[in-house]
């Protein structure tokens, strides 16, 4: 499956995508994106976290969504989505809310990757310290919904975002928490249009994109090695 991309890469690289291991909380709108982007650059080994079943108002933005898998697991529909492009990939499952008290579960040191795409703030700091403590590279996604504009997206170290609240938000819980490491973060230099409802509104462009400029940061940096 992988002839087209073996014109632009060498063995060394393909081996490597296919030997890593890669975690990824979240498979909804973002997590979605980076999911079908790694399956189909040849990483044979991904495990998906996510407790949420698919919705009709997914159906807009998710990728891995469609009309026949409303109210089914999002981390069953992506084992059938990556089986369908590649029989023999191995993907693993935690249909799970990621908190304090189970994250252990996920033995995040066995990972070569981490993919931040869930939504919650306290879930994101949870997994970006347990990176840094076990040395393991992660890319947090930042906020995407209330934005219409896929050219603003940049992955930039999240000390550095501009015009993102939830970037914002988790520089104050990594100050009061003395954590001044670099992340790298997928984030929207697009202010959020204000739509007057809780409610956060989303188009399909803008969180796919910043799933592939996810998955697209995995393989810059295989690259570059």
């Amino acid at each position: 499956m992988l002839e087209r991309m073996e014109l632009l890469v060498n063995n060394e690289v393909i081996n490597k995508l296919k030997s890593i291991k890669v975690l990824i909380v979240g498979i909804g709108g973002v997590g979605g994106a980076c999911f079908e982007a790694l399956v189909r650059l040849g990483v044979t080994n991904i495990t998906v976290v996510d407790n949420d079943t698919f919705s009709l108002s997914n159906l807009n933005r998710q990728l891995l969504s469609n009309i026949n898998n409303i109210g089914e697991l999002k981390v069953n529909e992506a084992v059938l989505r990556a089986k369908s492009i590649n029989p023999d990939i191995l993907v693993d499952t935690h249909n799970m809310f990621v908190n304090e008290a189970n994250i252990n579960e996920l033995n995040i040191r066995q990972y070569d990757y981490v993919f931040d795409c869930c939504d919650t703030v306290t879930t994101k700091y949870l997994l970006i310290k347990k990176c840094v403590d076990n040395d393991v590279k992660i890319i947090s996604s930042m906020g995407t919904g209330n934005r219409l504009d896929p050219t603003k997206i940049v992955i930039k170290d999240i000390w550095k975002t501009e015009n993102d609240p939830l970037a914002k938000a988790m520089r104050k819980i990594l100050r009061d928490n003395d954590m001044k490491c670099k992340v790298p973060v997928v984030t929207s230099l697009e202010l959020p249009i204000k739509t007057g409802s809780n409610a956060v509104g989303s188009v399909s462009l803008v969180p796919n994109v910043a799933g592939f400029y996810m998955a697209s940061w995995l393989f810059s940096d295989i690259m570059d090695k």
